[in-house]
């Protein structure tokens, strides 16, 4: 038998890509390098991009027909090739962005994705260039805090790829899941779903030239925290607690999670929230609701800095609820408290930076 490219081509007509049900070579997927020698035929198939989750059954499609209609004694060496550019292996990513902070809690409730919020919008009035990534996958509550809950991120183009187009308010770059998901919906997902969508919009967004990028996580530890490390270098964890001794106790497990020589992530500092209540008609009294200073004491104690201590009072809540971040009114009590948060923040990151070698990605190794 003579093989030759056009019976190769009929061969491979019979096989249709199932992501637009036309054939693979009307839909242009065969390259023009089939090579033929004696028996021995390759070539290469042309996808959108390099993730195509049709890929692997395609190839196969492709290698039965040339023997269905051809003959079983072809010997088949098929490649695969992209029109968009493979997204960068982890601890590439994200080359333009100088820090990259997790913002992280031992238990939830204490208002962690608060001050993340806060914390960025204050960063931002500063004059920095701020992005911030919801990475609660499982309840992602960032959207609502910006007021773009009704966004959807578009795609762009750029240097050859395909990239997510943040949401922005405020002067904050933003995406969360809660963009692609019916915000009434639970998540449902097992980890290594989580895990690859949290990949996805690190990696595979325009986040673009950042002085400071937020990674607003889940409470506790989980597959996210792990997938984070492993994927990015983090400058430093920002640690949020309440004075409360079960936050606290919870808050000591977390830090201890970065510090830990598996991870080896600097602290940046404790930020104590809910500090005291104040009311807004009298503004210079404090009642210590869930103890008094709790936060600094383990501050002392871990030899870490206490970046902060933001008080409750009402205008925080309401403004989470309207998508208004109190720090964007830098005159009320909270708004100074977020302001000197972002300040000593900034402290700390460049002492980090000027004393301390740049952290290390998690390497996980196979034994």
């Amino acid at each position: 038998m003579t093989l030759y490219p056009k019976l190769i081509l009929d061969a491979l007509a019979t096989v249709r890509y199932p992501g637009n049900g036309k054939n693979i070579v009307e839909a242009e997927m065969v390259a023009d390098n089939i090579r033929i020698d004696g028996m021995k035929v390759s070539f290469s198939l042309i996808f959108e991009k390099p993730t195509d989750p049709f890929m692997k059954s395609v190839v196969k499609s492709a290698e039965t027909a040339i023997h269905t209609y051809i003959s079983k004694d072809v010997e088949v060496t098929i490649a695969t090739e992209s029109r968009q550019a493979a997204r960068p292996e982890p601890g590439k990513m994200l080359p333009q962005v100088k820090n990259v902070h997790a913002v992280s809690s031992g238990k939830g409730g204490v208002g962690k994705s608060t001050v993340a919020a806060n914390l960025a919008v204050a960063l931002a009035l500063q004059g920095h260039k701020v992005g911030l990534l919801d990475a609660d996958i499982f309840g992602p509550s960032q959207p609502k805090m910006f007021n773009v809950e009704e966004a959807r991120p578009y795609m762009v183009e750029v240097g050859g790829r395909e990239l997510i187009e943040p949401a922005a308010n405020y002067g904050v770059k933003l995406l969360s899941i809660g963009f692609f998901i019916n915000k009434e919906d639970a998540v449902l997902w097992r980890g290594a779903m989580a895990s690859n969508a949290l990949k996805q919009l690190i990696g595979d967004a325009n986040w673009g030239d950042l002085d400071y990028f937020l990674i607003d996580l889940p409470p506790g530890t989980s597959d996210i925290h792990l997938t984070m490390v492993q994927t990015l270098a983090i400058t430093g964890a920002i640690v949020v607690s309440t004075p409360q001794e079960v936050a606290l106790a919870d808050a000591r497990k977390g830090i201890s999670m970065f510090t830990g020589e598996k991870i080896n992530v600097p602290v940046l500092g404790l930020v104590e929230n809910m500090s005291w209540f104040t009311p807004a008609e009298l503004p210079e009294n404090k009642y210590y609701l869930f103890g008094k200073e709790g936060g600094k004491r383990l501050a002392e104690e871990l030899n870490i800095p206490l970046l902060g201590q933001i008080p409750i009072v009402q205008s925080i809540c309401e403004g989470g609820d309207s998508g208004k971040p109190v720090a964007l009114n830098p005159d009320s009590i909270t708004g100074q408290a977020f302001q000197k948060l972002a300040e000593n923040v900034v402290k700390q990151i460049d002492y980090r930076n000027e004393h301390l070698d740049p952290t290390k990605r998690v390497v996980v190794t196979k034994k």
